[in-house]
């Protein structure tokens, strides 16, 4: 199988390097398309933009969909319905109306109980509020916090490779990794989350893992020609991103945590793309770069 691996990076490592690069043009596309049809590059929940969160407590079922039309219908704001289940159980245990910034608890509260005959009474539910305010403060720092987590990771991948070319492909990697996964939540229907953005925070992470040992391996590494040195790391990788997808799976199944599964989420999808972005289109890169530099 290595052999076989190492024939396509040897052969065909600038014909397979076009599906990182068009999924990351799609990327871009759609975080465009959503920048100009939303006014955000991506859609955010209530601890984001600020808003009112009511859990309830019941075994009832109720039609998510039309609970949320109904809801949104009647305040004139937009919602969004989550259903809480735990592993092992064979029923929910209630669900969270999540609605914009508003003061009117109560009508909030009617329009649950009309939209979806539930019993909004003391004792049954808890409400979250979030102010427009706060939210607006703590976008802003995320925002900052992942422009200076990108800098930094820049900066000690330049330091410690001191070339521009392996360097640039991990940085362009991770960056892919970022976007695309945006895109990706976006599609899906995801809203970004004070969660979501940990997950983010971690895939940076995971990223530049991944490319700093396919590239110490085929950079610092002498042995074998570059393709099969790449197909070498390649094995690891794998190992690698399989034991990763296996346990974010599992949370993500069995986990009665909204936080924990919207974490999982995410990093699956992260990581999916890191998986293209660092064995598809770095290690093209990088077998470009020293065939042209070994001549």
């Amino acid at each position: 199988m290595t052999d076989w691996i190492g024939k396509i990076y040897e052969h065909k490592y600038k014909k397979i390097i076009i599906l990182p690069i068009v999924i990351l043009l799609c990327a871009i596309l759609i975080l465009g398309f959503w920048k100009v049809n939303t006014g955000e590059f991506v859609s955010k929940d209530i601890t984001l933009t600020g808003g009112i969160m009511i859990t309830v407590e019941t075994g009832e079922q109720i039609d998510i969909a039309s609970a949320e039309k109904a809801i949104s219908n009647q305040l004139g704001l937009s919602s969004r319905v989550k259903e809480l289940r735990s592993f092992g159980s064979s029923g929910n245990l209630g669900y969270t109306f999540e609605v914009e910034q508003t003061s009117d608890i109560d009508g909030i509260k009617k329009a649950i109980s009309d939209s979806t005959g539930l019993e909004v009474i003391e004792g049954k539910y808890t409400i979250e509020e979030t102010s427009s305010s706060l939210s607006t403060t703590f976008w802003n720092n995320t925002v900052q916090a992942l422009f200076l987590a990108f800098i930094f990771m820049a900066g000690v991948i330049f330091f410690y490779f001191r070339k521009l070319v392996p360097s640039g492909a991990i940085v362009l990697a991770a960056f892919s990794d970022f976007l695309c996964t945006l895109a990706a939540i976006n599609l899906l229907g995801i809203k970004l989350s004070t969660a979501s953005i940990a997950a983010l925070l971690m895939l940076i992470g995971y990223s530049v893992d991944s490319n700093i040992l396919l590239s110490v391996r085929t950079i610092k590494q002498h042995e074998g020609s570059v393709s099969d040195r790449v197909a070498n790391a390649l094995k690891t990788g794998i190992t690698m991103s399989v034991t990763t997808l296996v346990a974010l799976t599992t949370i993500y199944v069995i986990s009665p945590s909204k936080i924990l599964q919207q974490i999982a989420l995410v990093l699956l999808l992260g990581l999916m793309f890191d998986f293209i972005n660092t064995w598809i289109m770095n290690a093209s890169i990088i077998t470009w770069w020293l065939k042209k530099k070994n001549g």
